[in-house]
């Protein structure tokens, strides 16, 4: 893993919260994106070095909607950013962790992700997320 890629946080309202993590950050949205697959929309801003990944359920099935109703609004995971994510994700199978997935996905902001069960990173969720080589022809919001 080479470095700490992003935080997510899960939010009622990408439109209030935007404007709250911009007066925290003093920085502004860089992009919007919807991810279908997850059904999801998605907010990055820039944080120094890293980011910061607000996300907004779009349906009520979302795996972020159903966080939101078990948890309430707040942090739900950390992204490490890998340079080979299939041979991180074999490794870490090995090393006894537990997959949420047998393949990568798209993500958003042009990555690769795979997460992590919690019941195997100590309750922490993790993904673990690859640039991918091409952009996708994804529609920013």
């Amino acid at each position: 893993m080479q470095k700490i890629e992003h935080l997510g946080i899960a939010v009622r309202n990408i439109e209030e919260s935007e404007k709250i993590f911009s007066m925290l950050f003093n920085a502004v949205p860089y992009k919007r994106e919807l991810v279908e697959s997850q059904k999801v929309l998605t907010s990055f801003l820039r944080t120094g070095t890293g980011k910061i990944e607000l996300l907004q359920a779009t349906a009520e099935d979302s795996v972020i909607q159903k966080f939101i109703d078990k948890k309430g609004e707040g942090f739900h995971h950390v992204a490490f950013a890998v340079s080979d994510l299939r041979s991180e994700m074999q490794r870490l199978q090995k090393e006894g962790f537990q997959l949420l997935q047998d393949e990568p996905s798209p993500g958003a902001d042009n990555k690769l992700v795979c997460f992590l069960h919690p019941k195997s990173t100590n309750g922490l969720l993790i993904e673990l997320v690859q640039e991918r080589a091409k952009p996708l022809l994804k529609k920013n919001i």
